[in-house]
C-alpha cells in the first residue's frame, strides 16, 4: 500500500535527482544552477530544483535549437 508521499508526484528534486532526470552529471547541474540557467531554491542547507524549472530549461533548449535550424 502506497503512502500519501509516494502517491503524489515530486515537486522538487535533489540536485542529483534532477541531474539524473536530465541525463546530466552532478557537476554540470551545479554549473547550470550557478549560471542561473536552472532555477533552484535553498531549504536549510539543501538545494532543491523545482520540476517546473527543469522542464522550463529543457523547453528553452528545444526552442533555441529549433530556432537555430530554421
Amino acid at each position: 500500500m502506497a503512502t500519501i508521499a509516494e502517491a503524489q508526484p515530486q515537486r522538487m528534486l535533489k540536485v542529483e535527482q534532477a541531474a539524473a532526470r536530465a541525463q546530466l552529471g552532478r557537476t554540470r547541474m551545479y554549473e547550470l544552477i550557478k549560471t542561473g540557467e536552472i532555477q533552484s531554491v535553498k531549504i536549510g542547507r539543501s538545494r532543491r530544483i523545482p520540476v517546473e524549472a527543469l522542464d522550463a530549461y529543457v523547453a528553452r533548449l528545444v526552442d533555441e535549437q529549433c530556432q537555430a535550424v530554421a
